[in-house]
């Protein structure tokens, strides 16, 4: 697949019919990307469920965003996607008190940090960038389903899933461990399930889309969550230097997931990152992920483990 440029230059300048969506999610809305993303979303006059782990600091987002978006409709709900009891229970409330949703934008995640485990016993960063997300899709699918016109699904990967790999023997590090390692196979995960879905999707004939992006280098609390959790380390250093001196805004980054969730020229299974150097910076367009990302063998045999991992599954039929 080659780059393909999106129709507009600014998110602002976004048209068609997607911009009217009425409600969407956003996981991980408190901070970064996931911030920047909401009040995106907000200006084009959805409603706006900011779905996060601390709701202190999820209220706090929402008063900024207020106070930056006259008449922003926001909803502040907790959602701790390292539980998958916490992902079930969020689900609940969403679909007992929604009935569509347009965009669920699959945004939150961890990077490179020690070896930790999940609510329940997954390793932290498979557990939290794949496998919550992928619980949460599933609980919401059926509203997804029912919302009128089409509805989307985007899921934030990153650059570093072209360095990743399933390694099924040892899913979790329990033998081995690298911080980078462990992101980098959460971050192909996130792909191969959103290409997965996709492909179950077209099967059924569903009005919904599932996609995939990344935002390039840019500037979030990602870095400083990792040096906090991890301490000194040279690798994290040279990244923290870079993010000062380099790396472009939250808000650019932002365009990515904020092009795949609006435009309406771009299509299902299809992947949105910057467009200039290295795929690192400039303005977001349709271009290739890596060539295992697109291993359907792979994709199926994750998404296997994943519904007997967290117990949960798709009423979706399997691609031929």
């Amino acid at each position: 697949m080659s780059e393909r440029s999106t129709s507009t230059d600014s998110v602002d300048d976004v048209t068609g019919e997607l911009p009217a969506v009425g409600t969407a999610v956003v996981t991980g809305a408190n901070s970064g990307i996931g911030f920047e993303v909401t009040k995106g979303l907000a200006k084009k006059g959805a409603h706006v469920v900011m779905a996060c782990r601390n709701i202190e600091r999820g209220e706090e987002a929402k008063r900024r965003i207020e106070a930056e978006v006259p008449g922003a409709s926001l909803t502040v709900h907790e959602l701790d996607l390292a539980d998958l009891e916490s992902v079930a229970a969020f689900a609940e409330w969403f679909t007992s008190t929604y009935e569509a949703l347009d965009v669920l934008c699959n945004n939150a995640g961890v990077m490179a940090i020690p070896r930790t485990e999940t609510e329940q016993g997954f390793e932290y960063q498979f557990g939290v960038n794949h496998l919550g997300h992928f619980a949460l899709t599933a609980h919401l699918l059926p509203v997804l389903q029912q919302t009128t016109g089409e509805s989307r699904v985007v899921v934030q990967s990153s650059a570093g899933h072209r360095n990743g790999d399933i390694d099924f023997e040892d899913l979790q590090g329990e033998e081995s461990y690298s911080a980078w390692g462990a992101y980098a196979q959460s971050k192909l995960a996130n792909l191969l399930f959103a290409y997965e879905l996709d492909r179950r999707l077209r099967m059924a004939k569903a009005s919904v889309k599932s996609l995939g992006c990344h935002p390039g280098g840019s500037k979030t609390n990602l870095l400083d969550h990792s040096a906090a959790q991890g301490g000194f380390r040279p690798d994290l250093l040279l990244m923290r230097l870079l993010n000062a001196v380099i790396v472009r805004s939250a808000e650019r980054g932002a365009e990515s997931m904020l092009y795949a969730a609006l435009d309406p020229s771009i299509d299902g299974g299809e992947y949105v990152g910057p467009d200039g150097f290295m795929n690192m910076y400039g303005d977001p367009v349709v271009q290739p992920s890596s060539d295992r990302s697109y291993d359907e063998t792979l994709a199926r045999r994750l998404w296997d483990v994943s519904e007997d991992l967290t117990g949960v599954s798709f009423d979706l039929p399997e691609p031929n």
